[in-house]
């Protein structure tokens, strides 16, 4: 058992783009990560030591999302020059083209078996295709300004779309009907996804929050105020328990969406953080920025006894971690998180100041710890008569109990000012009718 929780640790970074990286996946067999550049290039890096890079060649302009299937034989690009590639990720790097949209293709993604693809395009539509003949399916058009990602959900039957006109829509793939629209009135949404249980969805925004939907209820679950600056990205680990965010305010941010809090902040791109994704085991993740950098991180926080841990360590950390000058080590281990779907607690937190501690590890990591209560999901405890609550649980309350004394303070201050104010106001009326 481990004394508290092991920070995420920098173990790999790639350099061989000649612009902002776009977008990132991991081939499932984790030999493989892809990447799209604004410089019209889709890279192969191996993940074995010793391995060369690929670099394909095809896009006549920049880049914006790329993917590989399920199998891990193909990988997708989307791009500027309204066209989406499907490569053999081999050294020869062969591909076919679909003329897809009639504006910028800024999504693509497989369905969950391989069968499906999903564009999203400045052309205001989504389409769907086959894999096997590239074979135009259906579009969906009732965005009214460009989209900018498109989902399909973990089982394929639902699709997810966020568009500039400040909507994130749910369709039925089977009917192809719209049947439920999300109202974003703060900003844009850069990028959204489904939760692997496929109940709810999050979203990054323009105006610097991550949002989290129940898709059954049609209601707000989580809203997180933890960047400084818009979201670019986010990925769920495969056990559903976690989110990580990539930003312009150049960190990452790892959400426990069990407690509702921030549990991470890590700092390694220097300039915007632009996509960030999970390896299908979640053991790994992998960013890259407007640095040109793609990033490996190892996960390490995502441990069986991770329970236990929040016994010992309950606060929000910063990791700042210094580039080492070699790739680092590269051993991937095989072991997988198990998966569980999980009911999230409504929650609106935001980052708050923090005090300093020091920690010695291989990569110079900076911890920096702010005081955030944690908060039990819903479906951890069912209260019936008689039950005890647990401390954590009535620790929560409680701090939810002084918060509100502190807002009644608050608004009795306010109505006292009000009155003050409007007692002068009515002097000075006083005095001009004397006058």
């Amino acid at each position: 058992m481990h004394s508290g929780l092991e920070d995420p640790t920098l173990e790999r970074h790639f350099k061989g783009h000649r612009d902002t990286v776009t977008s990132i996946d991991f081939n499932a067999n984790m030999k493989q990560l892809a990447t799209g550049s604004m410089d019209s290039c889709v890279m192969i890096w191996n993940l074995k030591p010793q391995m060369r890079a690929y670099r394909f060649v095809g896009h006549k302009d920049a880049i914006l999302s790329v993917q590989f299937s399920p199998s891990g034989h193909l990988v997708a690009s989307a791009s500027r020059d309204k066209t989406v590639r499907l490569w053999v990720p081999s050294v020869k790097g062969e591909s076919t083209v679909l003329k897809a949209h009639t504006g910028t293709i800024r999504s693509v993604q497989f369905s969950s078996d391989g069968q499906s693809l999903v564009t999203a395009s400045d052309d205001k539509t989504i389409k769907v295709w086959t894999v096997h003949r590239q074979k135009f399916l259906f579009s969906l058009s009732q965005h009214i300004n460009w989209v900018r990602c498109a989902k399909f959900s973990p089982d394929g039957r639902l699709i997810v779309s966020a568009s500039d006109d400040k909507t994130i829509k749910i369709w039925d793939k089977a009917t192809r009907e719209c049947i439920h629209s999300f109202y974003e009135h703060g900003g844009f949404v850069n990028y959204v996804d489904f939760h692997p249980n496929g109940t709810c969805i999050a979203a990054a925004g323009t105006d610097n929050t991550v949002k989290l939907w129940d898709i059954r209820m049609n209601k707000l679950l989580q809203h997180y105020r933890v960047h400084s600056a818009v979201v670019n990205c986010l990925s769920f680990h495969p056990n559903g328990n976690y989110l990580i965010t990539a930003s312009n305010d150049s960190t990452l941010k790892i959400l426990d969406l069990l407690e509702g809090k921030l549990l991470y902040t890590l700092h390694g791109h220097q300039g915007p953080a632009t996509c960030v994704v999970f390896s299908s085991a979640g053991d790994f993740f992998a960013s890259g920025g407007s640095d040109e950098q793609v990033m490996v991180w190892k996960t390490n926080f995502d441990a069986e006894d991770y329970g236990e841990m929040l016994k010992n360590q309950s606060r929000p950390m910063t990791v700042n971690c210094m580039l080492k000058n070699s790739d680092g080590p590269s051993r991937l281990p095989e072991n997988t998180s198990k998966s569980h779907a999980v009911e999230l607690l409504e929650t609106n937190f935001s980052d708050t100041g923090s005090t300093n501690l020091n920690q010695q590890k291989s990569h110079s990591s900076n911890i920096l710890a702010s005081d955030a209560k944690p908060v039990l999901p819903l479906d951890q405890f069912h209260l019936q008569e008689g039950n005890i609550i647990p401390s954590t649980l009535a620790n929560t309350l409680e701090h939810i109990v002084g918060q509100l004394d502190v807002l009644t303070q608050t608004v009795t201050i306010l109505e006292q000012r009000l009155t003050l104010t409007e007692d002068k106001l009515r002097e000075c009326l006083d005095n001009q009718q004397k006058s």
